[in-house]
């Protein structure tokens, strides 16, 4: 049994995706799809958890991480392409079978490919993402103010997205233990965030962020009709996102196992030992 992480690029639709590879390939595999701004590292405390039970696969974005970062002239950057890109990058692979796990912009990534090949998704993860309006808390007005009128606000929505105090308050929300987080976790993310082109791909996707809210009935029609198998992971510290949306999901798919945890928008920072043996006890009831 290899254990040991694989750090790969595949060809999908003309770009080269990075992604994380680890344990036997013939155990349940869960594909995990990561957050603004960071990419398949995040991942790396499941790995070190999980390797050994599970077949684990996460994938870079298209300009996130170590994929390619083609311009917003070259590649167009709206969730949909993205999603049609990583449900390529599944076949690419060679996944016919997973768990999706998704947190942040893995919701709006992962709800497009569920709907489009629900066939491939034996059970859903979700870690702080949404898929209800009300789930996005107040520092989203400046957000939406962008969306009503990009010109006018895209300064503002770039600080209020991409700044370093932005950058290091994700992370930090209102946990009052700031000795528990490594700064390195948002140095090097706005080290990412301000590297060239960087900023107006951010800008661009973000921009079309607002499909999302449009598309959030659709996901919770499909949820309330099939039902998923579904496991609901929030960390309560969170600021980007409501804390009703746990209890939201709960309402569209009533036998969900939620949890509410004591840590932040990227809980496994300071929780992965818990997230690591909830998923475990989920996946192997549900595989």
């Amino acid at each position: 049994m290899n254990t040991k992480v694989q750090y790969r690029t595949v060809t999908v639709d003309g770009l080269s995706i990075f992604y994380r590879e680890a344990g036997p390939k013939d155990a349940p595999t869960i594909l995990l799809l990561h957050g603004l701004p960071s990419s398949s590292r995040m991942f790396e405390p499941l790995f070190a958890r999980l390797a050994n039970n599970f077949h684990l696969i996460a994938p870079d974005y298209p300009g996130f991480g170590h994929s390619d970062w083609p311009a917003p002239n070259q590649f167009q950057y709206t969730f949909d392409h993205i999603a049609n890109v990583m449900n390529d990058f599944t076949v690419a692979v060679g996944l016919k079978r997973y768990v999706l796990y998704m947190q942040d912009y893995g919701g709006p990534v992962g709800f497009r490919m569920v709907l489009q090949h629900p066939e491939r998704v034996r059970s859903l993860i979700v870690q702080n993402a949404v898929a209800h309006n009300e789930g996005l808390g107040p520092n989203w007005l400046p957000r939406r103010a962008y969306w009503a009128d990009r010109k006018a606000h895209e300064e503002t929505l770039r600080e209020n997205l991409l700044s370093f105090e932005a950058t290091k308050k994700r992370h930090l929300g209102t946990d009052p233990r700031i000795e528990l987080y490594d700064p390195d976790l948002w140095t090097d993310e706005h080290a990412f965030l301000t590297a060239p082109g960087q900023a107006d791909i951010q800008t661009e996707l973000f921009y079309d962020y607002r499909t999302n809210v449009e598309a959030y009935l659709s996901w919770q029609a499909w949820m309330q009709h099939t039902k998923p198998k579904l496991l609901v992971l929030w960390g309560k510290y969170d600021t980007s996102f409501d804390i009703g949306e746990p209890e939201r999901y709960r309402s569209d798919v009533p036998n969900a196992e939620v949890h509410v945890l004591n840590t932040g928008h990227f809980a496994l920072d300071t929780d992965a030992d818990n997230i690591a043996d909830l998923v475990r006890n989920f996946v192997k009831k549900t595989w």
